[in-house]
């Protein structure tokens, strides 16, 4: 759609305030409502937004140890322009037109803290590759018979699931929360984020959801968009939705799976499939995953990016704490799936559903065109069994504290993204370590108030 169309679009459909958002440093969507004289006004010199999206945490704290913004900096505004490609309508809000948004230039002197503008960049490298690049990314998360007053009333504690009890790939639940499961799949549809498949996982109210495939930066707008539509459908049925990795100790984490393959630029040709190999593995695939295993030590936080990450990455719960891939296997950090040509891909099981989609999947390209561009050999083997205990290639880090310092210290991901986009972010991770590190817990109380 051009400036044209989507005038003529107004007029027909008398249109007089649309939305527009863009992902924070943490996938939060920050976003106005603005009238559509200024939409028009601002389509070829953006809008100005102040940048402090980029220079506050998830809870609106300023960072102190960022270069990019601050108090030092006075704030400014910095030029946001609207994807027009993104425009979809709002079903349950009353048809209100929805565009997202991004701070890239140009001139491609992009903000360097912006997620979407970072994606781009390596999608363009992507291109300049020859290939087409196919993604999707897939949730798990709970939901609540709580609201957000009751969540600060309760102190987050004692909160009510929307089912009880273990019961996954459950016809009997969803048929009894039909209304909120059938308003999920249509409205979200209808938002254009199709979905393949949803149903309940084991947990207390716990969903799962695949969205359908698409080119790279559609792919992860749709993994952006789902989390906050799923919010908002389910505030309207009075549910509240989570998306942190482990919410809780005793349960499992919620997943955020990235299934990925290239593809010629034509987009009819499967890269990653060669049926003479004895499994079904391309050179080009093997290279890629080898990008993404050398890569993975470096860019740990891109997929786990805060201190509930970690809890989920331990043995046991479904989520891969080994440096480790196999075909078909789930305790591994990467899952090759390749039955036929047309379904073969690669999983990274890394993320959860607290990731930022727009660095997951960055990091996922970058790291995955990294080893095709050097040719890195699959040097190490396919794990046979139970990933947790194949320890050859090394363990992942287990806290956010030790996995930036890592990335913060690498000069493989200052190569991939460049050295002021790892500074601010690893940065904004440090900080984030440093608020859990001077909290008292609720560990902490039970275990020394009394006795100590």
């Amino acid at each position: 759609m051009n400036k044209d169309q989507l005038l003529a679009y107004i007029n027909e459909n008398d249109i007089q305030k649309v939305k527009f958002a863009f992902a924070d440093i943490d996938g939060v969507l920050r976003g106005k409502t603005i009238s559509t004289e200024k939409l028009l006004d601002g389509l070829q010199d953006g809008y100005g937004f102040c940048d402090v999206a980029f220079g506050w945490d998830v809870n609106d704290a300023a960072y102190d140890n960022v270069k990019l913004t601050g108090w030092h900096s006075g704030y400014p505004d910095k030029n946001c322009r609207i994807d027009l490609a993104t425009m979809r309508n709002i079903p349950w809000q009353e048809n209100i037109t929805f565009f997202l948004a991004d701070f890239s230039k140009e001139d491609g002197n992009d903000l360097s803290a912006c997620p979407r503008s970072l994606l781009k960049r390596i999608i363009k490298q992507c291109d300049e590759m020859g290939y087409h690049a196919e993604f999707a990314q897939e949730f798990e998360w709970f939901n609540f018979r709580e609201t957000p007053h009751s969540l600060q009333e309760k102190s987050f504690n004692q909160l009510k699931p929307l089912t009880p009890g273990m019961f996954g790939y459950s016809i009997l639940r969803t048929s009894q929360e039909n209304a909120f499961y059938t308003d999920l799949f249509d409205l979200l549809t209808r938002f254009n984020i199709p979905v393949e498949g949803l149903h309940t996982e084991t947990g207390p109210g716990v969903y799962e959801a695949a969205i359908a495939h698409d080119n790279t930066l559609a792919a992860a707008d749709k993994a952006a968009l789902f989390k906050a539509a799923v919010k908002e459908i389910a505030s309207i049925h009075g549910i509240t939705a989570t998306f942190m990795a482990k919410w809780n100790a005793d349960l499992p984490g919620c997943s955020g799976h990235i299934h990925q393959s290239l593809w010629d630029k034509s987009y009819k040709t499967n890269l990653f499939y060669n049926a003479d190999d004895e499994q079904n593995m391309s050179d080009l695939l093997k290279h890629y995953l080898a990008g993404q295993l050398y890569c993975l030590p470096h860019l740990l936080p891109m997929y786990a990016p805060t201190i509930n990450s970690y809890k989920r990455l331990v043995e046991g719960a479904w989520a891969p704490t080994t440096i480790t891939w196999g075909v078909d296997n789930r305790t591994t950090a990467i899952r090759i799936l390749n039955s036929n040509e047309k379904y073969t891909r690669l999983e990274m099981r890394i993320p959860g559903s607290d990731s930022n989609p727009y660095l997951a999947i960055a990091a996922s390209l970058a790291s995955g065109l990294y080893g095709v561009k050097h040719k890195l050999s699959l040097n190490i083997a396919a794990t046979q069994g139970n990933g947790y205990q194949d320890v050859s290639n090394g363990r992942l880090h287990s806290n956010l504290h030790d996995a930036t310092m890592a990335m913060q210290n690498s000069s493989v991901a200052k190569e991939l993204f460049g050295e002021a986009f790892v500074d601010h972010f690893t940065n904004t991770r440090l900080w984030e370590h440093r608020q859990y590190a001077k909290s008292v817990s609720d560990w902490e109380l039970k275990r020394y108030f009394e006795i100590i």
